[in-house]
Protein backbone atom coordinates (compact mmCIF):
# COMPACT_ATOMS: atom_id res chain seq x y z
CA UNK A 1 0.00 0.00 0.00
CA UNK A 2 1.05 3.14 -0.75
CA UNK A 3 1.76 6.06 1.38
CA UNK A 4 -0.77 8.41 -0.58
CA UNK A 5 -3.72 4.87 -0.28
CA UNK A 6 -3.31 4.27 3.68
CA UNK A 7 -3.18 7.96 3.96
CA UNK A 8 -6.60 8.10 2.55
CA UNK A 9 -7.20 4.41 4.92
CA UNK A 10 -6.45 6.58 7.86
CA UNK A 11 -8.46 9.68 6.78
CA UNK A 12 -12.18 7.37 6.17
CA UNK A 13 -11.33 5.73 9.12
CA UNK A 14 -11.17 9.50 11.32
CA UNK A 15 -14.45 10.20 9.42
CA UNK A 16 -16.69 6.90 10.60
CA UNK A 17 -15.17 7.33 13.90
CA UNK A 18 -16.47 11.06 14.30
CA UNK A 19 -19.50 10.00 12.41
CA UNK A 20 -20.04 7.37 15.15
CA UNK A 21 -19.05 9.88 17.81
CA UNK A 22 -21.96 11.88 16.57
CA UNK A 23 -24.60 9.05 16.54
CA UNK A 24 -23.94 8.12 19.47
CA UNK A 25 -23.93 11.21 20.97
CA UNK A 26 -27.24 12.45 19.33
CA UNK A 27 -28.83 9.15 20.81
CA UNK A 28 -28.73 10.24 24.47
CA UNK A 29 -30.60 12.03 26.54
CA UNK A 30 -29.23 14.96 28.93
CA UNK A 31 -31.59 13.07 31.63
CA UNK A 32 -29.60 9.53 30.69
CA UNK A 33 -26.38 10.71 31.53
CA UNK A 34 -27.54 12.92 34.76
CA UNK A 35 -27.59 16.28 33.28
CA UNK A 36 -30.52 18.92 33.55
CA UNK A 37 -32.92 19.55 30.54
CA UNK A 38 -32.38 23.58 30.01
CA UNK A 39 -33.45 25.25 27.16
CA UNK A 40 -35.47 23.61 24.10
CA UNK A 41 -32.98 21.88 21.49
CA UNK A 42 -32.73 22.30 18.26
CA UNK A 43 -31.27 19.19 17.62
CA UNK A 44 -31.61 15.90 19.20
CA UNK A 45 -28.99 14.60 21.87
CA UNK A 46 -26.40 15.61 23.82
CA UNK A 47 -24.29 18.80 22.52
CA UNK A 48 -21.29 18.61 22.22
CA UNK A 49 -19.90 20.86 24.95
CA UNK A 50 -21.73 18.01 27.18
CA UNK A 51 -20.17 15.22 26.37
CA UNK A 52 -16.87 17.17 26.68
CA UNK A 53 -17.53 17.90 30.20
CA UNK A 54 -18.50 14.30 30.79
CA UNK A 55 -15.54 12.77 29.06
CA UNK A 56 -13.24 15.73 31.03
CA UNK A 57 -11.90 16.94 27.61
CA UNK A 58 -12.39 20.19 25.40
CA UNK A 59 -15.04 21.34 23.92
CA UNK A 60 -12.77 22.72 20.55
CA UNK A 61 -10.90 19.39 20.66
CA UNK A 62 -14.06 16.90 20.84
CA UNK A 63 -15.44 18.76 17.92
CA UNK A 64 -12.41 18.16 15.95
CA UNK A 65 -13.02 14.48 16.80
CA UNK A 66 -16.53 14.63 15.53
CA UNK A 67 -15.17 16.31 12.29
CA UNK A 68 -13.18 13.89 11.48
CA UNK A 69 -9.80 15.70 11.90
CA UNK A 70 -6.14 14.51 12.17
CA UNK A 71 -5.93 14.35 16.21
CA UNK A 72 -5.32 10.96 18.05
CA UNK A 73 -7.02 10.43 21.44
CA UNK A 74 -5.38 8.66 23.62
CA UNK A 75 -6.53 5.07 24.80
CA UNK A 76 -7.73 6.97 28.67
CA UNK A 77 -9.09 9.51 26.55
CA UNK A 78 -11.02 6.64 24.83
CA UNK A 79 -12.35 4.88 27.62
CA UNK A 80 -13.47 8.31 29.45
CA UNK A 81 -15.49 8.81 25.89
CA UNK A 82 -17.22 5.79 26.08
CA UNK A 83 -18.15 6.38 29.30
CA UNK A 84 -19.92 9.41 28.84
CA UNK A 85 -21.43 7.91 25.94
CA UNK A 86 -22.67 5.21 27.25
CA UNK A 87 -21.15 2.78 25.21
CA UNK A 88 -22.31 -1.32 25.64
CA UNK A 89 -19.23 -3.59 25.17
CA UNK A 90 -19.59 -3.97 21.37
CA UNK A 91 -19.77 -0.06 20.87
CA UNK A 92 -16.81 0.73 22.60
CA UNK A 93 -15.34 -2.00 20.80
CA UNK A 94 -15.99 -0.21 17.67
CA UNK A 95 -14.79 3.38 18.82
CA UNK A 96 -11.60 1.88 19.70
CA UNK A 97 -11.03 -0.19 16.59
CA UNK A 98 -12.26 2.67 14.50
CA UNK A 99 -9.50 4.81 16.41
CA UNK A 100 -6.88 2.14 15.76
CA UNK A 101 -6.19 1.34 19.23
CA UNK A 102 -4.29 -0.85 20.61
CA UNK A 103 -3.44 -1.71 17.34
CA UNK A 104 -2.41 0.73 14.23
CA UNK A 105 -1.85 -2.13 11.55
CA UNK A 106 -3.99 -1.21 8.44
CA UNK A 107 -5.46 -4.71 7.45
CA UNK A 108 -4.28 -6.04 3.95
CA UNK A 109 -6.71 -6.86 1.15
CA UNK A 110 -5.83 -9.55 -1.08
CA UNK A 111 -7.11 -12.99 -2.60
CA UNK A 112 -8.76 -15.25 0.54
CA UNK A 113 -8.39 -18.72 0.41
CA UNK A 114 -9.90 -21.48 2.23
CA UNK A 115 -7.72 -24.05 4.24
CA UNK A 116 -8.26 -27.92 3.25
CA UNK A 117 -9.16 -28.92 6.52
CA UNK A 118 -11.45 -26.57 6.85
CA UNK A 119 -13.31 -27.68 3.51
CA UNK A 120 -12.71 -31.24 4.78
CA UNK A 121 -14.77 -30.02 8.08
CA UNK A 122 -17.72 -28.36 6.06
CA UNK A 123 -18.07 -31.94 3.54
CA UNK A 124 -18.57 -33.86 7.02
CA UNK A 125 -21.36 -31.75 7.83
CA UNK A 126 -23.62 -33.82 5.94
CA UNK A 127 -26.40 -32.64 7.92
CA UNK A 128 -25.73 -28.96 8.99
CA UNK A 129 -26.13 -26.28 6.31
CA UNK A 130 -22.65 -24.73 6.72
CA UNK A 131 -20.82 -21.93 4.65
CA UNK A 132 -17.35 -19.97 5.42
CA UNK A 133 -17.69 -16.06 5.06
CA UNK A 134 -14.50 -14.18 4.11
CA UNK A 135 -13.77 -10.49 5.63
CA UNK A 136 -16.04 -8.93 3.67
CA UNK A 137 -18.71 -11.19 4.20
CA UNK A 138 -18.39 -13.17 0.77
CA UNK A 139 -19.61 -17.08 0.95
CA UNK A 140 -16.07 -18.86 0.08
CA UNK A 141 -17.21 -22.15 0.35
CA UNK A 142 -19.89 -24.11 1.31
CA UNK A 143 -21.24 -27.83 1.94
CA UNK A 144 -24.09 -29.59 -0.03
CA UNK A 145 -27.03 -29.23 3.09
CA UNK A 146 -26.30 -25.24 2.59
CA UNK A 147 -27.19 -25.83 -1.16
CA UNK A 148 -29.93 -27.72 -0.94
CA UNK A 149 -31.35 -25.00 1.69
CA UNK A 150 -30.06 -21.89 0.33
CA UNK A 151 -29.19 -22.49 -3.21
CA UNK A 152 -26.51 -23.22 -5.09
CA UNK A 153 -23.68 -20.56 -4.35
CA UNK A 154 -21.43 -21.99 -7.25
CA UNK A 155 -24.29 -20.23 -9.64
CA UNK A 156 -24.05 -16.81 -7.78
CA UNK A 157 -21.15 -15.00 -9.02
CA UNK A 158 -19.47 -11.13 -7.46
CA UNK A 159 -21.50 -9.27 -4.88
CA UNK A 160 -24.84 -11.82 -5.59
CA UNK A 161 -22.23 -13.95 -3.20
CA UNK A 162 -21.71 -11.76 -0.98
CA UNK A 163 -24.07 -12.38 2.01
CA UNK A 164 -25.44 -8.98 3.40
CA UNK A 165 -26.10 -7.94 -0.64
CA UNK A 166 -28.10 -11.03 -0.57
CA UNK A 167 -30.21 -10.42 2.06
CA UNK A 168 -30.81 -7.01 1.43
CA UNK A 169 -31.11 -7.61 -2.74
CA UNK A 170 -32.33 -11.08 -3.49
CA UNK A 171 -36.14 -10.75 -3.19
CA UNK A 172 -36.00 -14.71 -3.19
CA UNK A 173 -33.99 -14.94 -0.05
CA UNK A 174 -35.59 -12.49 1.39
CA UNK A 175 -38.97 -14.51 1.43
CA UNK A 176 -36.84 -17.25 3.03
CA UNK A 177 -35.89 -15.26 5.76
CA UNK A 178 -39.25 -15.53 8.23
CA UNK A 179 -38.21 -12.74 10.39
CA UNK A 180 -36.36 -10.59 7.48
CA UNK A 181 -36.46 -7.23 9.28
CA UNK A 182 -34.88 -8.34 12.26
CA UNK A 183 -31.73 -10.42 10.48
CA UNK A 184 -31.79 -7.53 7.99
CA UNK A 185 -30.75 -5.05 10.95
CA UNK A 186 -28.90 -7.37 12.94
CA UNK A 187 -26.37 -8.63 9.96
CA UNK A 188 -25.67 -4.86 8.96
CA UNK A 189 -25.17 -3.93 12.29
CA UNK A 190 -22.72 -7.25 12.57
CA UNK A 191 -21.50 -6.48 9.35
CA UNK A 192 -20.18 -2.49 10.50
CA UNK A 193 -18.47 -3.86 13.58
CA UNK A 194 -16.41 -6.58 11.06
CA UNK A 195 -15.93 -3.80 8.49
CA UNK A 196 -14.48 -1.25 10.93
CA UNK A 197 -11.26 -2.45 10.35
CA UNK A 198 -11.18 -2.11 6.55
CA UNK A 199 -12.94 1.46 6.89
CA UNK A 200 -11.54 3.04 3.03
CA UNK A 201 -10.37 -0.42 1.81
CA UNK A 202 -12.49 0.14 -1.81
CA UNK A 203 -13.88 -3.34 -1.87
CA UNK A 204 -15.88 -2.79 1.16
CA UNK A 205 -16.50 1.19 0.03
CA UNK A 206 -17.92 -0.07 -3.76
CA UNK A 207 -20.05 -2.79 -1.80
CA UNK A 208 -21.73 -0.28 0.64
CA UNK A 209 -22.16 1.99 -2.43
CA UNK A 210 -23.53 -0.90 -4.28
CA UNK A 211 -26.40 -1.49 -1.70
CA UNK A 212 -26.68 2.14 -0.95
CA UNK A 213 -27.86 2.73 -4.26
CA UNK A 214 -29.66 -1.14 -4.42
CA UNK A 215 -31.92 -1.35 -1.29
CA UNK A 216 -33.28 1.72 0.29
CA UNK A 217 -33.64 -0.49 3.82
CA UNK A 218 -30.00 -0.52 3.55
CA UNK A 219 -29.93 3.10 2.70
CA UNK A 220 -31.83 4.46 5.63
CA UNK A 221 -30.40 1.94 7.89
CA UNK A 222 -26.62 2.37 7.36
CA UNK A 223 -26.12 6.03 8.54
CA UNK A 224 -27.72 5.07 11.79
CA UNK A 225 -24.14 3.60 12.68
CA UNK A 226 -25.86 0.28 15.10
CA UNK A 227 -22.65 -1.83 15.88
CA UNK A 228 -23.68 -5.53 17.36
CA UNK A 229 -21.29 -8.47 18.44
CA UNK A 230 -21.05 -11.38 16.39
CA UNK A 231 -24.40 -13.92 17.62
CA UNK A 232 -25.34 -16.93 17.94
CA UNK A 233 -29.17 -17.61 17.91
CA UNK A 234 -32.31 -19.11 16.22
CA UNK A 235 -33.46 -18.75 12.26
CA UNK A 236 -36.59 -19.26 10.67
CA UNK A 237 -36.69 -20.03 7.25
CA UNK A 238 -39.29 -21.05 5.11
CA UNK A 239 -38.27 -22.73 1.81
CA UNK A 240 -40.46 -23.26 -1.15
CA UNK A 241 -39.86 -27.03 -1.03
CA UNK A 242 -39.85 -27.71 2.53
CA UNK A 243 -41.94 -25.10 4.29
CA UNK A 244 -40.99 -23.57 7.79
CA UNK A 245 -37.57 -25.12 9.44
CA UNK A 246 -36.33 -23.68 12.41
CA UNK A 247 -32.33 -23.69 13.12
CA UNK A 248 -30.06 -22.93 15.76
CA UNK A 249 -26.49 -21.01 14.07
CA UNK A 250 -23.51 -20.10 15.19
CA UNK A 251 -20.60 -18.21 13.79
CA UNK A 252 -17.37 -19.27 14.62
CA UNK A 253 -13.48 -17.76 13.92
CA UNK A 254 -11.40 -19.72 12.07
CA UNK A 255 -7.66 -19.25 14.53
CA UNK A 256 -5.32 -18.94 11.73
CA UNK A 257 -7.60 -16.08 9.63
CA UNK A 258 -9.03 -13.63 12.23
CA UNK A 259 -11.58 -12.03 9.17
CA UNK A 260 -12.40 -15.88 8.00
CA UNK A 261 -16.20 -17.47 9.85
CA UNK A 262 -17.76 -20.85 9.88
CA UNK A 263 -21.58 -20.71 9.69
CA UNK A 264 -23.04 -23.63 10.96
CA UNK A 265 -26.92 -24.24 10.84
CA UNK A 266 -28.00 -26.78 13.19
CA UNK A 267 -31.78 -28.12 12.65
CA UNK A 268 -33.93 -28.11 15.59
CA UNK A 269 -37.21 -30.53 15.94
CA UNK A 270 -39.16 -27.76 15.78
CA UNK A 271 -41.69 -27.75 13.09
CA UNK A 272 -39.81 -31.12 12.15
CA UNK A 273 -37.31 -29.28 10.52
CA UNK A 274 -34.62 -31.84 11.03
CA UNK A 275 -36.90 -34.14 9.13
CA UNK A 276 -37.79 -31.45 6.37
CA UNK A 277 -33.26 -31.00 6.06
CA UNK A 278 -33.34 -34.80 5.29
CA UNK A 279 -36.05 -34.76 2.68
CA UNK A 280 -34.55 -31.70 1.11
CA UNK A 281 -30.84 -33.30 1.16
CA UNK A 282 -32.73 -36.81 -0.81
CA UNK A 283 -34.05 -34.48 -3.49
CA UNK A 284 -30.41 -33.01 -4.10
CA UNK A 285 -28.96 -36.35 -4.28
CA UNK A 286 -31.41 -37.22 -6.51
CA UNK A 287 -31.33 -34.51 -8.70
Amino acid sequence: MTISQNQTVLDARRREFGAFLRSRREKLTPASVGLPDGFRRRTPGLRREEVALLAGVGTTWYTWLEQGRDVRASVEVLSALADALLLDPAERRHLFTLSDRPSTEVPIGGPEDVPAALRRMLASLTGQPAYVLGRRWDVLAWNAASVALFGDYGLLQGDARNTVHRVFTDPVHRQLLVDWEIVAANSLAMFRADSARYAGDPDFERLIATLTQASPEFRAWWPRQDVLRPLAGHKRLRHPLGGLMNFEYTALTVIDRPDMKLVVYTPLEEDGTSEKLRALLGRSGEA
